[in-house]
């Protein structure tokens, strides 16, 4: 976390900075072992090397550390150095594999501590969120409305296999649930993520690290609004050379790399589409995710 903070300084750019703030039970995730394409995953991203198997053993052999006690001071620095900071999950791997079944009272519980420990750390309530691994139900969604949170990036625009938007207009809109549309404004992530693109093969080409960055600048030649997704044990550490391309890159096509506040100042006031809750499966990516629906 702390190199993508000096990367976005030196490079006089923004982001938003999401937290997990409970205990970090990492070891869980290797019951994802079961799931179709789990494998074909991890052995393209190196799980090992990216997060170190101390963290792999965190819940299995290790305690479970808890984040937001002991990464308190580091999560104020990031808000001290002017970046917007926010609400991802309280604990991601519970939050990812549960809560898309979970009832009411699961899904209040795992919200208000996130909430709760959020101010303790930082003195004020949050006022944004991105669901861990885009995973939500309407229960969380109806308490984003609850909390007061005016806008979330808790799911993500469909793409192809090539990386591309299936909809070229895809971007912010409001949820509808249950014929109820509600207040928090969505916005999808619309690019892949490093990990989805490592190790596949694009268009006959094998992504590497030598040309991955060449691949998400690729695809955001034609100007529009994007939303890009990055995790600090990826970008923060061995691929950290990869997302200064990417902000050379990005500026270099004429964008400004802003934070969610300040997308949200330039589209609060515009009539946004609605779209149902949907879900679906994203190329790289194992499981399905939430979408924006028909």
């Amino acid at each position: 976390m702390p190199n993508l903070v000096r990367i976005l300084q030196k490079r006089q750019a923004n982001a938003s900075f999401l937290f997990s703030l409970g205990p970090d039970h990492t070891g869980w995730a290797l019951r994802r072992a079961f799931r179709p394409g789990f494998f074909k995953k991890v052995s393209r991203t190196s799980v090992v090397e990216h997060y170190g198997l101390k963290t792999l053993m965190y819940g299995v052999l290790l305690p479970a550390p808890d984040i937001g006690q002991e990464c308190a001071a580091e999560m104020r620095t990031v808000q001290d150095s002017g970046f917007e900071c926010g609400i991802h999950t309280w604990d991601h791997v519970l939050w990812q594999d549960n809560v898309r079944t979970a009832d009411v009272a699961w899904t209040q519980r795992q919200m208000l501590q996130s909430c709760e420990r959020f101010r303790a750390i930082f003195g004020r309530k949050p006022e944004t969120h991105g669901a861990a691994g885009w995973q939500m139900n309407p229960h969380a969604f109806a308490q984003l409305d609850a909390f007061g949170i005016a806008y979330a990036s808790d799911g993500r625009a469909m793409l192809n296999e090539s990386g591309t938007l299936t909809d070229p207009d895809a971007g912010p809109y409001r949820l509808q649930i249950s014929g109820q549309t509600l207040s928090c404004i969505q916005m999808p992530t619309t690019l892949p993520t490093l990990d989805e693109l490592l190790g596949r093969t694009i268009n006959g080409e094998v992504i590497t690290l030598s040309n991955i960055a060449d691949t998400l600048l690729n695809l955001t030649q034609s100007p529009r609004d994007h939303v890009y997704t990055l995790h600090a044990e990826l970008e923060g550490q061995k691929l950290a050379p990869i997302f200064e391309q990417l902000l050379l890159g990005w500026q270099a096509q004429g964008y400004n790399c802003i934070s969610m506040a300040q997308l949200h100042r330039k589209i609060k006031d515009m009539i946004l589409p609605t779209h149902p809750l949907s879900w679906a499966e994203l190329p790289g990516r194992s499981g399905q995710l939430i979408v924006p629906g028909i």
